[in-house]
Formats: structure tokens, sequence, C-alpha cells
């Protein structure tokens, strides 16, 4: 989450298939470490809890600056918070609420209901302070955690509630929408925030006022990556962890980035001794696996044969990782997502290396839309796109193949 710190200044002044296609979105050789020594498990299971459930303090900017505790006490219940994306885990939910839900007898227009969801820490993402005060139970703070955007859940229970895929990101999520409901807001910050709509979010806009969000990336399939980010700005997932600890979820801490003029220390430290463990369990997050009904077979070993020749996809997308991002970046004159669209300015213009990083590959299937911009809604966009603008003159048949091998992935 990037456009906050802006805020904060102004309101204070097959398994065969995916090893082969992953080549395409991302980049040209593979370049990545030598098989890793296998993580600690004590390490894992505590980065999933600070991934899950660690604010690094942030609830100093969410309840005090932006009152969103306010907010979720007077207007926000399960239904709303349900339509801007957020998400319940329904592991956390007892017996008896499991059962009031189904029989209507929990109300979810209430937002009663939503401080009760947050006692039982049921929201993903989302972390709040519940005391009894005269007698009822009242929401006295609120923070988010990694798991906002960067989670979702398998709807097994309905829309929105079912089991946690951490790792995942939550296209349905609208951040701006969220952070419109502050009391503390202009109308014409409301209007920006109003203006990303689901899935996007604007990791810059805090520093630069520039407003060009980007899709929200997953946070699984980075074992072996360098460049963790999709302008390649870092060469290590703590630096993508400290930033958006730090600059996005407005945790205590410090970042500072020479390059963007980007410096922040917000003391004390509730960040860096946790960076190690929650690096661990966000490596050992895998890529998700296509379903078996996801792609055709035969179409995709056709596919892959025009992924490594008509299609040049193994240009950039190379190696077993799919991407030459740990040995090169691309300049915006090389990528086919820019320009930007709706006159939005250059995403990497804004970022500390200039560049993009050619997208990994693996899991392509499950996170549309493609591109940091989102131009591409389906992976037939995707294709036609490079098509079009490499002169690549594909058949229908190798255009449909190809989709379908990245299907596969």
């Amino acid at each position: 989450m990037t456009s906050l710190l802006r805020l904060r200044a102004s309101l204070s002044t097959g398994a065969l298939w995916r090893a082969a296609l992953l080549g395409w979105l991302v980049a040209c050789s593979d370049n990545g470490p030598t098989s890793p020594a296998p993580p600690d498990p004590a390490l894992v299971a505590q980065g999933k809890d600070i991934f899950r459930f660690d604010t690094f303090g942030d609830e100093s900017f969410w309840t005090d600056t932006l009152r969103i505790h306010d907010v979720i006490t007077s207007a926000v219940d399960p239904t709303t918070a349900l339509s801007v994306g957020l998400k319940v885990d329904a592991a956390a939910l007892p017996a008896a609420v499991v059962q009031g839900i189904q029989d209507g007898s929990i109300s979810l227009t209430d937002p009663a209901t939503t401080v009760a969801l947050l006692k039982l820490n049921a929201v993903v993402g989302l972390t709040g302070t519940v005391e009894t005060v005269n007698g009822k139970d009242t929401l006295t703070d609120v923070g988010i955690t990694c798991a906002l955007c960067h989670s979702t859940v398998d709807n097994s229970f309905s829309t929105g509630i079912g089991a946690r895929l951490d790792g995942w990101p939550n296209h349905e999520l609208n951040p701006g929408a969220i952070i419109a409901l502050s009391p503390a807001l202009t109308p014409e910050q409301k209007a920006v925030y109003n203006s990303w709509g689901p899935g996007k979010y604007d990791p810059r806009y805090n520093f630069d006022g520039q407003n060009g969000p980007a899709v929200i990336p997953p946070a699984y399939g980075l074992q072996g990556l360098n460049s963790i980010t999709v302008t390649g700005d870092g060469t290590d997932v703590e630096y993508w962890n400290r930033y958006v600890g730090v600059t996005q979820m407005h945790g205590h801490g410090s970042f500072s980035e020479p390059r963007t003029g980007v410096s922040v220390n917000n003391p004390p430290d509730m960040i860096s001794s946790k960076l190690e463990a929650l690096k661990a369990y966000q490596l050992s997050l895998a890529s998700p696996a296509p379903p078996a009904t996801n792609f055709d077979a035969a179409a995709a070993a056709r596919g892959q044969l025009v992924f490594d020749g008509p299609g040049q996809c193994a240009t950039c997308h190379s190696g077993t990782l799919l991407t030459d991002g740990n040995s090169r970046l691309h300049a915006p004159a090389e990528v086919v997502s820019e320009p930007e669209p709706n006159g939005q300015p250059s995403y990497a213009s804004r970022s500390a290396t200039k560049m993009y990083r050619t997208a990994p590959l693996h899991g392509v299937w499950q996170h549309p839309p493609y591109f940091h911009n989102g131009i591409a809604a389906t992976l037939d966009d995707v294709v036609e796109l490079y098509n079009s603008r490499n002169g690549l003159n594909l058949t229908a048949e190798q255009k449909a193949d190809l989709v379908q091998y990245l299907n596969s992935l």
C-alpha cells in the first residue's frame, strides 16, 4: 500500500507446463540462486503469524489519523465490507456464528457484527482491539496487515468467506474506496482514492502526488527471484516488505531509498526484527498449480512450441523461473504495457530503477488482470497485445494454443 505517506504529510500539513511457460510473461534468463537450504519450520510459522496478524504498530495511522475504527463502528456492516473486497476467514468462526449466519439470526447489515468479527480476528488483513465500554463491545483501534492485499479466501462458505489463500492477490479488494471512507480526508483526496477501483493500489502516490494505480501483485512464487517488484527496485523480498510495511501500511520503522528521495523514519522500530521470518514464510508460498480442467493438454503442448518459437516469449520469459529479472531489467520502450492508459504517468518513471522486470509466469492463470496497469483483462488479451504491438503475425490457432499453454503454468 503506497499512497498513504503523502496523505499523512498532507494531514499534518500441470507441472511440466508450469515449468515450461513461466518464461513468457517474465524475463529472459534464469540466473536464479541454486537450491536454497530448507527454511526453519519454526521461522516459517513465525512469519505466517506476522504476515497474517502483525500490523507493525500501524494502528497509530489507521486509528489515530484516519479514524477508520469510527467509520467501521458507525457504517461498515459485513455486507458493505464484503462489497469492497474484505474477506472473512471461515476457520476463525465458532460454530454458533456459522449457524447464525446460515439461519439469518446474525445480521449481516449491522456494523456491530463487523465489530464481532474483528473481535474473533476473522477479517483477513484487518485487526482490531475490542473492549467493553458501558457494557457494549466497542472497537477502540484498527490496523492492517500484509494479508489485507496479499491474501484472499476460497469462498468455500459463501462469497468472500472461506479458507485463507495466503499470497494470492485480493483483486476484489478496493483499497482506495476503503481509505476514502476516512473522515480525515479532503474531497480531492477522496476523489483520487475512489478512482483506483478494485484490485489496484498506487504505492507512489503518497510521495509524488501522481495518480497511477498498479495491480496488486501475488506474494507467492518468490523463491529464487531477486527482483521482487514490477520495477525491480530492490534485490530482496525484505526491501519490498520494509517499503510496504513502513511507507504504505504506515507501520513503525524506517525506510530509505536515495534514488527516489524517499526517507521515512517512524520510531520505534517494530519491523526490522520480523523481516527474516516474514521473508521465510513468503518464500514458502508456492505458485498455485492450475486445475486440471483449466487447459487442454494437447493445445498447451502446441502452445509451448509457439512460446519458444514464433511467439518470441522465451526471449525474456526464460529459465526455470520464466523471467530474466535476476539478470536485467527492461526500459519502458521495450514493454507492451506502456504507454499507460488514460494519460497516466509512466509507472516506471516514478520508480527507483525507471525500468520494468519481466513478470514471472508460474500461476499466471490465477491473477488477472495482467501487466502492472491491468490493461489486459485476460490471457487472450495478453497474447493479442503482444501479437499486435510486436508484429508477430500469429495465426488464430497459434494464439489460442499459446493461451492454453499459459493457462497450464
